[in-house]
């Protein structure tokens, strides 16, 4: 099922509790403090764009603003964020004469812009055609071409002129409209921009809407952002004081709802139960078992999976229960269950690993970090049961090739570990090799290789 993620609201789904986070940006948005240009800020996959879209949608019944949405990187190919912007105040305007008005106010702005590239990119092609010109005529043509150039430059100053007065006029017609009802524009995927569309889209709301009642807000990657910054202007830039320039007020998503309260808030564990439980890929007994779930939080946690990531690890679950149908889901056994899990994991966020247990040439301190464990407990005497990921790492050692001792139960506990695997975890005895055949099994049916 699709989900018009544009119509989305908190009411209808809020499993990362950020409505309180945007009541509160709301009320600076409304505010008397300039908070404009403000920054939603978050990492890949951390539902930025979500967000912003449940924001405007909560933001629409006081009907206090026009809210205007733009998507910057499907603009980028246009390489004119000005006009990119423009295009979209222009629609909440009503068609007639004040619709045409504000373009008349607008075009000679938009006109010098296009004038100044224009006229820059004659200059750089006539230099260049005279570099390859042979020694005769290499005088000749590059006086033709600082002549053309001069002639550009001298327009160029008349047309800043010019283009001063019609800013003026286009921030007036802004102000004007704004003034009957204000105006927040958002701007959404700044960071997967091409670096010149990026920053140019910084300098254009900086110089050209700085107008009283339009605000902006950012949806982007900061840090994605400064590496646009620094690859316009080089490394010698601080791209953070740069930043500063424009940015007033910034606010993060992290990938965990509350920062706080770690164990009973993740927001990509949530994630993952809803995408789960929305599809119904699986059989619900599959997801019964006390420990599988569990196992599951523990590993998004342990690697800080992202909303994204979540997004790709459950569309590789259903995509391995597609292509391998009731095989997936058969020996209901847990260890299995976990192993098939692990495979996908790795497939999807830890490819080196895999090569290795598919050249046999697997390290245990590999699937240790993988699993979160760096030692073994003693069982002799005590009576706390190993973790999930304990055990698997002592059945996955038995296939490794290095560092496999690091992890064998001490000489006491091996009775102990060997009840705890084939009783119940695996349903009885482990097959020499058993635990490397599943990872491998899945993740060539992954890779569509049987």
């Amino acid at each position: 099922m699709t989900i018009d993620i544009t119509a989305l609201t908190f009411d209808e789904r809020d499993e990362f509790s950020r409505k309180v986070i945007a009541e509160k940006a709301i009320t600076l948005l409304a505010s008397d403090i300039d908070v404009s240009p403000m920054v939603i800020d978050g990492g890949w996959g951390t539902g930025k764009t979500e967000f912003c879209h449940k924001l405007i949608n909560l933001m629409k019944p006081a009907e206090s603003h026009h809210l205007i949405y733009v998507d910057a990187f499907q603009a980028d190919h246009a390489d004119e964020p000005l006009l990119t912007v423009l295009a979209e105040v222009i629609k909440i305007l009503p068609e007639g004469d004040e619709r045409n008005g504000f373009m008349q106010k607008a075009l000679p702005t938009i006109r010098y812009g296009l004038k100044t590239l224009a006229k820059a990119g004659v200059g750089h092609l006539l230099r260049q055609d005279a570099a390859d010109v042979v020694d005769d005529f290499d005088k000749e043509i590059q006086k033709a071409a600082d002549k053309a150039i001069d002639a550009s430059v001298e327009s160029m100053l008349k047309d800043h002129v010019k283009a001063n007065e019609s800013l003026k006029t286009l921030q007036t017609a802004l102000q004007e409209i704004a003034a009957q009802q204000p105006i927040i524009i958002f701007i959404d995927e700044l960071d997967r921009c091409r670096p010149n569309f990026a920053v140019s889209m910084l300098e254009i709301i900086k110089h050209t809407f700085d107008v009283e009642g339009v605000q902006f807000v950012l949806i982007t990657n900061t840090q994605q952002l400064k590496a646009s910054i620094n690859h316009c202007y080089g490394y010698s830039v601080v791209a953070q004081r740069y930043l500063d320039k424009f940015i007033k007020f910034r606010f993060e998503l992290s990938h965990l709802s509350d920062r706080n309260n770690y164990q009973s808030s993740d927001a990509s564990y949530t994630h993952f139960i809803n995408l789960i439980t929305e599809a119904s890929y699986l059989p619900t007994d599959f997801l019964k078992h006390g420990a599988f779930l569990p196992f599951i939080r523990d590993i998004i946690r342990e690697h800080s999976l992202s909303l994204r990531e979540i997004e790709t690890l459950v569309r590789h679950i259903f995509i391995i229960q597609t292509l391998s149908g009731d095989a997936f889901v058969e020996r209901q056994y847990l260890g299995y269950k976990l192993l098939r899990f692990l495979s996908i994991f790795l497939f999807c966020f830890k490819p080196d690993v895999l090569r290795t247990v598919e050249s046999d040439s697997l390290d245990s301190k590999d699937i240790g970090i993988c699993l979160g464990v760096s030692q073994l407990p003693r069982l002799e005497g005590k009576t706390v049961r190993p973790s999930v990921q304990q055990i698997l790492m002592v059945m996955i050692s038995r296939d490794s090739t290095l560092n496999s001792n690091d992890f064998m139960p001490h000489v006491d506990d091996k009775d102990k570990w060997n009840n705890y695997i084939t009783e119940g975890f695996m349903g009885g005895t482990l097959d020499d090799k058993e635990c490397i055949n599943i990872i491998i099994k899945i993740s060539q049916t992954l890779a569509l290789a049987k």
